[in-house]
């Protein structure tokens, strides 16, 4: 960074494998959709010599190779893994999308990597930096991940990098703007036709070296003109950032005393810096022209990765226990250590089945070998030990990723990662460790989806493949969560977004030939008596031999919220059999469970058995039950029977600015909001109990009032009586369905 490059170029078409960890970068690719991350993939790792052209190895691979679900989508909607080496380094490069429903795989690039670099794009103008991108820079802050900044899409007209550099040190670092500074400026060609300067290469503001790139490849020399007042107009603010990011105190003193403060020194400051996380220098990056190798700043972006970004070694220690919960010493990175790998991305291949991408944090991964899987199980979100599954596997062939090649490697050492085929149960989250020393390692925090997806198999054959399918499914995406409801005994799938939700249907179908059909969403509505009411159940039958004979007389009051079915005897005299009344009750229950209106289960009533007559030989239990049921149907004919609603505990966390628009957009689905609590960053926790049934879309709804800054959890309550304009639509539509 500053000085100049030092070249050496990974083989295209070779597994890359590193010996140590101190020459492994694990850099995460973060960004908007749109912003260029996988155009930057492609160019680095044409700098890097990991392909011929852009896209392109010499076996036919690509960087870019979309599975057809990405094609179809045409977005990204799985990480990606893409080794290259620079300087003798080893870089692995995962490319996450950036769509806010696949946040999942933003979280396992995050596991994976050690440090990240942000991809804005210049063509959006500050609009692109909005309240989206900045949630995904809190993700990176909240687990301590290093950043840098590359700005793309300087070709575009409205592409402005120094507005760019100054926006993203107003959004990342509004509290230290000087924390988040360009280490080069653009250098501007003649204008063109339109008014727009090409880009052609790089001022270096620390070196005070021009980087020009119009000859196609990366020539360096000396500034003319008015260059050299370009730079030293930015470099002296670059430099007092560095220094106060710095740990060396004594270098600010040194300055503003007029001391020059050598480039090597500055450089070993910033490179400690960025490190640690306090600075987040900016740079730019353009793909390669055609017929060149080298991109606008690929050279200085892999320079900083390769310099500035933190080795596996300083990532820190790893707590892991027992599968048991029994605490353990923390775990280093140290390739000679007890093996610790966790599997971040679980894929299925047509031809190997399932494979895993896995990083190693201690220890030595070894093809052929038997080790430990252990993990929560894939449809929590929250450790449970009741859900905790563990197996022995034996290792199937170590691979390194690279598009849809396979590069076979030796072994995987501690600090990188590889693809593992064949782990017929490891799951995304699950640990990987020593079968005779087993390990767990916490699992990182997923979010909760909440868009419910309700399926049918299409057909009888799609219905024996359903379970099979779905299963695999929510292995392979945590962030997905199957349900079977036994309310309304419906299928649901319960996704994260639109896009997260379509995804999941095309894989049902391409990948595990199940067709579906998507059914309206359910909510467990139930059913009460809104006034007391009288019901007689007359069961006679004769029909030869033995007959039926069982008559009840009830009572039906209503009770509070949360009561329940209450069954009181009342019978004197006899009139019921004793040995029958357990008959009455068992029908009234069972009555109660189907519904006594709209279908919905019966709820929070007191039903008084108060008279009744029996026939010596007639009289059964089957009898009695069928009476029981008759006269609580009686009962409702003739009461008032109200529709209860599950209510919903909802917290909404959004930045201050939409606080406004989220309470207005609550109280026009019914809800009642119950306060507000002031949280950090800037945001506001706003609390509301709201109906569910007015929720079913919100996931995508807050999206769009909250300009994708909104989060919010949603828990149980209680049912509540729905109002009767409410409870009116509610039947109709369920008389349509019929």
């Amino acid at each position: 960074m500053g000085d100049k490059a030092s070249t050496h170029p990974g083989a295209a078409g070779r597994a890359l494998s590193a010996d140590r960890p101190a020459s492994i970068r694990n850099v995460v690719l973060v960004g908007h959709t749109g912003s260029g991350k996988t155009t930057l993939v492609e160019a680095l790792a044409l700098t890097a010599g990991a392909i011929t052209r852009a896209g392109r190895v010499e076996d036919g691979a690509t960087v870019s190779d979309y599975d057809e679900i990405e094609h179809r989508q045409q977005r990204s909607v799985q990480l990606s893994l893409v080794p290259v080496e620079w300087a003798g380094i080893k870089v692995n490069i995962l490319d996450t999308p950036g769509y806010a429903d696949f946040v999942g795989e933003l979280r396992a690039g995050l596991r994976a990597a050690d440090a990240a670099l942000f991809v804005v794009s210049a063509g959006d103008g500050a609009e692109g930096l909005g309240g989206a991108t900045r949630v995904l820079w809190d993700e990176c802050a909240a687990v301590g991940m290093p950043r840098a900044i590359v700005v793309t899409h300087l070709e575009a007209s409205r592409a402005d990098y120094a507005q760019m550099a100054a926006v993203c040190g107003t959004t990342f670092a509004a509290d230290d703007p000087d924390a988040v500074l360009p280490l080069y400026l653009p250098l501007y060609g003649t204008p063109g036709a339109d008014g727009h300067s090409p880009v052609l290469g790089l001022l270096g503001l620390l070196s005070r070296k021009v980087f020009d790139y119009s000859s196609g490849e990366r020539v360096e020399r000396d500034p003319e003109g008015g260059e050299l007042d370009l730079i030293d107009d930015a470099r002296n603010r670059l430099i007092e950032g560095i220094i106060a990011e710095g740990e060396d105190e004594s270098l600010m003193d040194r300055y503003l005393a007029g001391e020059e403060i050598d480039v090597k020194t500055l450089v070993e400051d910033l490179e400690q810096a960025v490190a640690r996380g306090t600075f987040h220098p900016v740079l730019m990056a353009a793909p390669a022209a055609e017929g060149s190798r080298q991109g606008l700043g690929t050279v200085e972006l892999l320079e900083l990765i390769t310099r500035g970004f933190p080795t596996p070694l300083e990532h820190g220690t790893f707590a892991v226990t027992t599968p048991q919960g029994a605490s353990r010493p923390d775990v280093v990175c140290d390739p000679d250590g007890p093996l610790v790998a966790e599997v971040v991305k679980t894929s299925s291949d047509p031809y190997v089945g399932r494979v895993s991408l896995v990083r190693v944090f201690s220890g030595t991964l070894r093809p052929e070998e038997t080790v430990h899987v252990c993990g929560h199980g894939s449809t929590d979100h929250a450790p449970d030990d009741e859900d905790l599954h563990e197996s022995d596997e034996r290792i199937g062939a170590l691979s390194a990723p690279f598009g849809k090649q396979q590069r076979i490697l030796g072994k995987c050492i501690a600090g990188d990662l590889a693809s593992v085929a064949k782990l017929g149960r490891a799951e995304t989250g699950d640990t990987l460790s020593a079968k005779d020393a087993p390990l767990l390692m916490e699992p990182w925090v997923m979010p909760d989806p909440l868009l419910p997806l309700a399926i049918e198999a299409h057909s009888k054959a799609d219905e024996d493949k359903l379970s099979h399918g779905l299963a695999r499914l929510v292995a392979e995406d945590p962030t997905m969560r199957l349900e079977q409801n036994p309310d309304t005994h419906q299928v649901v799938l319960w996704c994260l977004g639109e896009a997260h939700r379509e995804v999941a249907l095309d894989r049902l179908r391409s990948r595990y030939g199940v067709q579906v059909d998507v059914v309206p969403h359910k909510v467990p509505l139930r059913e009460t008596f809104g006034s007391r009411s009288t019901g007689r159940g007359r069961h006679v039958k004769q029909s030869g031999g033995h007959g039926q004979f069982a008559i009840c007389e009830i009572e039906v009051e209503p009770l509070p919220p949360g009561s329940g079915i209450e069954f009181v005897d009342k019978v004197v005299g006899g009139a019921v059999p004793r040995q029958f009344i357990p008959s009455v009750e068992k029908g009234i229950r069972a009555q109660a469970a189907r519904g006594v209106a709209a279908g919905y289960p019966l709820v929070d009533v007191r039903v008084t058995l108060l008279d009744g007559k029996a026939h010596s030989v007639d009289s059964s239990d089957a009898a009695f039950q069928t009476a029981g049921a008759l006269a609580l149907r009686e009962a409702a004919g003739d009461a008032e029977i109200n529709l209860l609603e599950p209510v919903a505990e909802l917290s909404v966390l959004v930045p201050d600015e939409y606080v406004g628009p989220v309470m207005s957009d609550l109280s026009s689905r019914r809800g009642r909001v119950v306060g507000t609590e002031q949280a950090n960053g800037g945001r506001t926790l706003v609390r509301a109990e709201i109906p569910e049934i007015e929720i079913g879309r919100y996931a995508v709804e807050l999206r769009s009032v909250s300009h994708g800054t909104g989060r919010f959890e949603r828990h149980y309550a209680r049912h509540e009586p729905m109002p009767a304009n409410v409870a009116d639509r509610v039947r109709a539509q369920d008389g349509k369905a019929a």
